[in-house]
């Protein structure tokens, strides 16, 4: 049997499933949508990786991370669960020893990581603003009628970048849609916001960090070559696109579960890709916190429930 190392990612954008082997090499990577259904999302890729790596799979252990990580240990039967900043900075680390910074730019979020020596010790994350994220890069191709697979392209084409104001998804949208009433060609426009959402990234995301190389830029976004090519000019230093940087946080988090030697795996077979799952919740009126329970059952069978803070609903769930 073929041993190996599953790391799942859920997030609000998409849904990520890594398998590597026993020296950490990337035997399969599944990227799919998440839309709002994780438990299918998970469903999915582990189908797909059964078809990609055939069923003679012993799984020797499995990791998950992301904003969907509870749901997905529980539901799949993970070995480690880590937050996605360190799922990030280990993959990186591995990918390119030595990493001092880490810019990942996903769907929804974007986030720094600070490395010294192997070890994070700094980061900062933005979840306010969409400017710069894959869904704000996306919503601007399909304004502009142009596939998001040929954005980067023609942002390289450029002759003269235009200046866009990127410090709000709001205003860069309306900058640009001023700039096009001007005439300026749309491969300058493409360019401009590529500079324009990198600026805004150092400035917010970025700022009091000290950027050393190497860097790797990571991410969705890291597909985009006219935001490679903004990044290089604004650090002055060429940002490295690691082989797997769609799927980092899946990565480092089969990585995380292949460094902990374990004997057996708690994963709970491929035959989840066939069992009904289904999530329900509550808010727990036990004191003035009211929190929201989340529980989640296969079948009649309550597995989980997480989200109440003094443990009363979570510890009372029968194994």
């Amino acid at each position: 049997m073929k041993a190996v190392y599953l790391g799942i990612d859920v997030g609000s954008v998409s849904t990520n499933v890594v398998a590597l082997d026993e020296q950490g090499k990337v035997l399969h990577t599944v990227y799919l949508r998440t839309k709002g259904q994780p438990i299918q999302a998970i469903q999915e890729g582990l189908r797909q990786l059964l078809t990609a790596l055939g069923k003679d799979l012993k799984v020797k252990g499995v990791g998950t991370t992301g904003s969907g990580r509870s749901l997905a240990a529980v539901m799949v039967g993970a070995d480690v669960v880590k937050n996605e900043i360190t799922a990030h900075a280990v993959a990186a680390n591995f990918a390119v020893p030595g990493v001092q910074t880490v810019i990942e730019i996903g769907g929804q979020d974007s986030k720094i990581i600070i490395l010294r020596h192997g070890i994070v010790t700094d980061f900062a994350m933005n979840t306010v603003c969409a400017a710069g994220t894959g869904s704000f890069l996306d919503q601007q191709a399909a304004r502009l009628g142009i596939p998001i697979e040929d954005f980067g392209r023609r942002a390289l084409e450029a002759r003269s970048p235009v200046r866009i104001a990127g410090r709000c998804a709001v205003f860069a949208e309306s900058d640009m849609i001023h700039k096009q009433q001007q005439g300026h060609p749309i491969e300058d426009i493409i360019a401009g916001l590529c500079e324009a959402l990198v600026r805004n990234y150092l400035n917010n995301v970025g700022k009091g960090k000290e950027i050393l190389p190497p860097v790797v830029f990571q991410g969705g976004v890291a597909a985009n070559a006219g935001m490679r090519r903004a990044f290089n000019r604004a650090l002055g230093t060429e940002v490295i696109v690691p082989e797997h940087y769609g799927v980092m946080g899946a990565f480092g988090a089969a990585l995380l579960a292949k460094d902990m030697g374990l004997r057996e795996s708690a994963f709970r077979g491929f035959n989840l890709t066939e069992m009904e799952f289904k999530t329900g919740g509550f808010e727990c009126q036990g004191c003035a916190n009211h929190c929201e329970v989340v529980e989640l059952r296969e079948g009649s069978r309550l597995l989980a429930r997480w989200g109440d803070r003094c443990g009363k609903w979570s510890n009372a769930v029968a194994v």
